[in-house]
């Protein structure tokens, strides 16, 4: 009797620990804990989304990612700021547009929320995260511009990825492919944005810039002028192309290089196409300056935020190293030293050596507000430029002009 008693009295306890055990794991979720995301569509989201499942795990948050091309995300955030509360707790905010997100109070200053960057990310990235001793971004993504070539081509010329060492080796190959029916070098010339993102590696590396230290047009400069007849001259070995024709364009063998980014494409040993960082010299002899130009993308969080709370929550689990280190095996660009510097990933990615080297020497775009007035008055003159309608000093002359007139408005 007293066995069956104590069977029953076992049994009844395993149940009570079985529901016990039952409810936690079919345990809803608070419908305020829930988060959503607004980020840059193709990569730099499925890098996001590859992280997402342990941080919901851990934290019974449900995570919800809303893709957007880049003109279309930047037009979200921007709308949705006027909203009393955000849809989006968490958002990807390209650099070009700090100065603007800034101005009208859209993202939360992190360092409140108690975040703080450290030290192992790359300090020239962290430049556009600050305003007024405030941190407003993490970067996140380090996407930055980078040499793509073809290597079987670059070898017929007669060097090796380590002897391209300026503007001037980049030229004297793309003219030797060309003397030989084949395409040097492929530009970005489909729209405005393109062309002088694609144009500015070779302004920077005349230590040259589109504003001065004031802030004030300069696109007639000297300087200017001079990188703009040598861009003049790389170009005509090659032809305009949009990214997936230059990308293919260079992967079998058609044309020899061209501006590119890290986010398209991943080389590996048996690619026929590799990258490089730019140098910084116009030629062998002159001094080097930063001239890959950024196109990270960062993370911040909306001001009008209802959960800023989980929201921080996440940003500091997506910026983890460990767990960034992690993204890199599918298609993350952290950047930081103990990704980019690992010895198995770079054993596996030897690019992220030169990926390492660009974000080092990186530049980000004007912080200023009319960054888009800008680059479309001064990309729409370089056209004309190039389609033969204006002579060089005659375009940047009148770029000036509308420039001087746009930033005194």
């Amino acid at each position: 009797m007293m066995k069956k008693n104590l069977i029953s009295i076992y049994s009844f306890i395993f149940l009570i620990l079985l529901v016990s055990c039952t409810k936690k794991v079919v345990k809803p979720l608070s419908p305020d804990a829930n988060l959503t995301l607004a980020v840059r569509s193709g990569n730099y989201a499925e890098v996001i989304k590859k992280c997402l499942t342990e941080f919901e795990v851990k934290n019974n948050i449900a995570c919800k990612v809303i893709e957007f091309s880049e003109e279309d995300l930047h037009k979200e955030i921007a709308e949705d700021s006027l909203k009393e509360k955000s849809s989006y707790d968490l958002c990807m905010v390209d650099g070009s547009w700090f100065a603007e997100f800034k101005s009208k109070n859209i993202l939360s200053e992190l360092g409140l929320l108690g975040y703080q960057l450290d030290d192992d990310i790359i300090p020239a990235t962290k430049s556009i995260c600050y305003s007024d001793n405030g941190l407003y971004l993490a970067p996140y993504y380090g996407n930055v511009t980078v040499l793509l070539y073809n290597k079987l081509m670059v070898q017929e010329a007669g060097y090796k990825s380590e002897d391209i060492q300026s503007l001037e080796d980049i030229l004297e190959i793309c003219r030797f492919q060309k003397k030989r029916h084949n395409l040097g070098f492929l530009y970005r010339g489909d729209t405005e944005n393109n062309l002088v993102v694609d144009f500015l590696p070779f302004l920077c590396s005349r230590g040259a810039w589109v504003l001065d230290e004031n802030n004030k047009p300069c696109v007639n400069s000297q300087a200017f002028v001079e990188a703009m007849h040598f861009y003049l001259n790389i170009i005509q070995t090659g032809r305009a192309a949009k990214k997936d024709d230059l990308i293919a364009s260079i992967a079998n063998k058609s044309a020899s290089m061209g501006i590119g980014w890290p986010g398209w494409y991943t080389p590996t040993k048996n690619s026929s196409m590799d990258y490089l960082a730019l140098s910084g010299k116009y030629r062998d002899d002159k001094p080097a300056y930063n001239s890959n130009v950024y196109g990270i993308w960062a993370l911040g969080i909306p001001e009008n935020c209802g959960n800023k709370e989980a929201a921080i929550q996440l940003l500091s689990f997506l910026m983890d190293k460990d767990v960034q280190k992690s993204t890199v095996f599918y298609g993350g660009l952290p950047c930081r030293y103990s990704s980019l510097q690992d010895k198995e990933i770079l054993e596996k990615f030897p690019q992220y050596r030169v990926i390492c080297k660009a974000l080092e020497a990186g530049v980000y775009r004007p912080v200023i507000e009319e960054w888009p007035e800008f680059y479309t008055i001064l990309g729409r003159q370089m056209k004309y430029i190039i389609d033969g309608e204006k002579l060089v000093k005659e375009g940047l002359d009148d770029a000036q002009r509308e420039l001087e007139i746009l930033m005194c408005r």
